[in-house]
């Protein structure tokens, strides 16, 4: 067969793209090295309830257009992100509200607040931050800092806010009212029956194989009698694998799931997120999945969520957008631009951590451009 595009995955990225070909009457085969479509948005049922297999993923937005075309693929319900955390015996909510300062110190008002954490960092007398520990103590001050932000931060990158550069927090989301939605965009919610029904409808009518890698693909296409040809590529997959890492790999965090099928306990912990900042545990968050449909099922799933350094071979979630890093990274863009008939999207292959909404309309862009 000749096809117009080689799509390198099966993520939002790609079958988005894949759809507005289609759409154009264009051919599209999709690969996936995995055994299933959808990549990290993959969802799966276990006793009625849609199991988000890499992660907590909370579809939200700002974008009208973008809500209204993800919404031709599936109906919305209306959960909004309300995130708890847990540090040692004291419960919080998130984002840092409010509520979250009334529970820390017993105040009610949002000028109590402000002269807390305004003292706090009056008293750390510190100047230009030099690392990340510095810059959040100069935007949160010591209590909202210790109890919510090192921990987790710490288990996040696998090293002390102290070895961490300070631009990997920008700004501190405090608010000074009483909201525990975590999301300011005005869509959000959750696709009733799961996210990979969406991309299953994103990809009818094109061919997709799963379980193969694109190296493994094109070496056994090529020792086909009459192999698969296409005019382009597109890859969604990591830039420096696609070039063997011949200037050497980018930096990327991974994680590790560890799941539970709980059929005796209907609800375990009341909230579908909930975070646990202690260093010590050694896993961030527990997801359970019932509560992004407000299910009902008798029994529950849980996930806990560990984060994991990452080597050759295992999953990257988030690219290390350090100086470092990026500068390699252009590098490989310069690579990349000399490549025929190739284009490279998504998460890995632009090598940025995307929102799901970014990625379709990054999607959309690129597939306006190409036709």
């Amino acid at each position: 067969m000749h096809y117009d595009y080689l799509i390198v995955g099966t993520g939002l990225f790609g079958a988005c793209f894949a759809y507005e070909m289609r759409r154009e009457r264009k051919t599209c085969l999709l690969i996936d090295k995995r055994e299933h479509i959808a990549g990290n948005i993959y969802t799966e049922e276990s006793m009625g309830i849609q199991v988000h297999k890499y992660g907590a993923h909370i579809f939200h937005t700002s974008d009208k257009e973008i809500w209204d075309y993800v919404g031709q693929f599936a109906e919305f319900n209306h959960y909004i992100n309300s995130p708890v955390a847990i540090y040692k015996d004291e419960l919080y909510n998130l984002p840092f509200n409010m509520n979250t300062f009334s529970k820390m110190w017993g105040i009610r008002t949002p000028s109590e607040a402000k002269r807390i954490i305004e003292s706090q960092i009056a008293e750390l007398e510190i100047g230009e931050p030099q690392n990340l520990e510095e810059q959040a103590l100069s935007l949160a001050g010591k209590d909202v800092y210790e109890k919510l932000i090192k921990g987790y931060t710490e288990k996040q990158w696998g090293r002390d806010c102290r070895e961490l550069p300070a631009f990997i927090i920008k700004r501190v989301p405090l608010r000074f009212r009483y909201d525990n939605n975590y999301f300011n965009d005005p869509y959000q919610g959750i696709p009733k029956g799961g996210y990979t029904a969406i991309v299953e409808k994103m990809l009818e009518g094109s061919e997709v194989r799963t379980g193969i890698s694109y190296k493994d693909f094109l070496e056994k296409n090529k020792a086909c009698p009459e192999p698969d040809t296409w005019d382009k590529v597109l890859y969604t997959g990591m830039i420096d694998e696609y070039f063997d890492y011949c200037l050497g790999a980018l930096e990327y965090r991974s994680l590790r799931f560890e799941t539970e099928t709980l059929p005796e306990e209907d609800n375990y912990q009341g909230n579908a997120v909930v975070n646990y900042t202690d260093r010590e545990i050694p896993y961030t968050r527990i997801i359970e999945h019932k509560h992004f449909e407000f299910g009902t099922q008798p029994g529950t799933v849980i996930t806990r969520e560990y984060p994991a350094e990452w080597q050759k071979g295992d999953e990257p979630y988030y690219p290390v957008n350090d100086d470092r890093n990026m500068t390699l990274f252009a590098r490989y863009q310069d690579l990349a631009a000399k490549e025929k008939n190739v284009l490279f999207g998504g998460r890995l292959g632009q090598y940025r951590y995307y929102d799901m909404d970014k990625v379709l309309r990054a999607a959309l862009d690129m597939a306006a451009e190409e036709l």
